[in-house]
């Protein structure tokens, strides 16, 4: 890793906010019970599920940042260890650092920034509420846009983003960031249809993959074949075709009413590196839920928060960081997630 990566990674890039800082949160929070023993009592095993051996016996779940007011779209940079994630409403780019364990303001404004990742150079791409855009931070800090329109028409408001191995952009495009002032802004949508796009990598050009969903979170599968996308009523998986530029044949991957009772469901999701989807969950199961490639359920984190999104992190890419609403939780489990996720 060159030195003006690191630099540009480490919070150069920012700047708007820097030096405003978050004291750490202790583990033991309010309404938040510290487990008192092993293992964690918070991490369910379900029955039927086939994911037992994804639990370490005494890893503890810590909250390590709280006080927001709604998080979203976690991103792990391993070349400074620490972790990135929106704060929606906000308006920030939040900072937690894994040695100091002191939580920063990363960018304010950030556009009401939802999903994070990182591209094959390391670049950070979000996607934004507020601008309707995709964006990409250059390693000099400055900012590149990527994505604003798709025939003719302004976006609705980017959610959430992944970069597949051959540096195509995925993100998916609902309306959740028109809806107010909480959020974004509210504006009436361009588009009937509520989709999924692919940025090509050599042209910039934006290409519809999916009209057919109301999409939200979304993930590759580790071979990159297959397209998980969260929809209304569960998990929605499609076949990568045509040379990984294209989707084909749709169906359920798993369905939200099967596993969530109270209205429920999947948010931001990420595969771990033997296949199974690990997903932000709401209802009367909050928290996380994760599923072997069956689309079998075979853990519940019970967190007192929703869970809006995930990511692996840490040395080893076995630390799991769960985006909840006001607060940040981590736990260390016996999956690696895939690189770059």
């Amino acid at each position: 890793m060159d030195t003006t990566r690191r630099d540009l990674l480490i919070g150069a890039a920012s700047v708007a906010a820097a030096g405003a800082v978050f004291a750490p949160t202790a583990a033991r929070a309010v309404n938040y019970e510290v487990s008192v023993g092993y293992p964690d009592w918070r991490y369910h095993l379900l029955e039927g599920g086939t994911l037992n051996s994804t639990r370490i016996f005494n890893s503890p779940i810590l909250q390590i940042a709280t006080n927001m007011l709604w998080c979203e779209g976690p991103c792990w940079f391993g070349d400074g260890r620490y972790l990135l994630w929106s704060d929606i409403p906000n308006d920030a780019i939040m900072r937690w650092d894994e040695i100091t364990g002191q939580t920063t303001v990363f960018r304010q404004p950030s556009h009401n920034s939802n999903g994070i990742t990182r591209d094959r150079q390391g670049r950070m791409i979000t996607a934004e509420h507020n601008s309707r855009s995709v964006t990409r931070t250059e390693y000099d800090g400055s900012i590149t846009t990527l994505a604003t329109h798709y025939d003719g028409k302004t976006l609705n408001s980017p959610n959430d983003v992944v970069v597949k191995s051959d540096g195509s952009i995925w993100f998916t495009d609902p309306p959740f960031g028109r809806g107010n002032y909480y959020e974004g802004t509210p504006e009436p949508s361009e588009f009937e249809t509520r989709n999924v796009y692919r940025i090509d990598p050599q042209t910039g050009e934006i290409q519809l993959v999916a009209d057919d969903a109301r999409p939200n979170g979304l993930c590759f599968s580790p071979d990159e074949s297959i397209l998980y996308v969260t929809d209304v009523g569960g998990i929605s998986m499609y076949d990568v075709v045509n040379d990984g530029t294209a989707l084909a044949n749709k169906r359920f991957f798993t369905e939200s009413a099967a596993h969530a009772p109270g209205n429920g469901g999947a948010d931001g999701i990420k595969c771990d590196t033997n296949g199974n989807v690990w997903a932000g969950w709401s209802g009367d199961h909050s928290g996380v839920r994760a599923f072997d490639p069956n689309g079998v359920p075979g853990v519940w984190i019970e967190l007192p928060e929703r869970a809006a999104n995930i990511c692996f992190g840490g040395i080893h890419r076995n630390r799991l960081f769960m985006a909840a609403s006001q607060s940040v939780y981590a736990t260390y489990v016996n999956v690696q997630g895939v690189p770059y996720a």
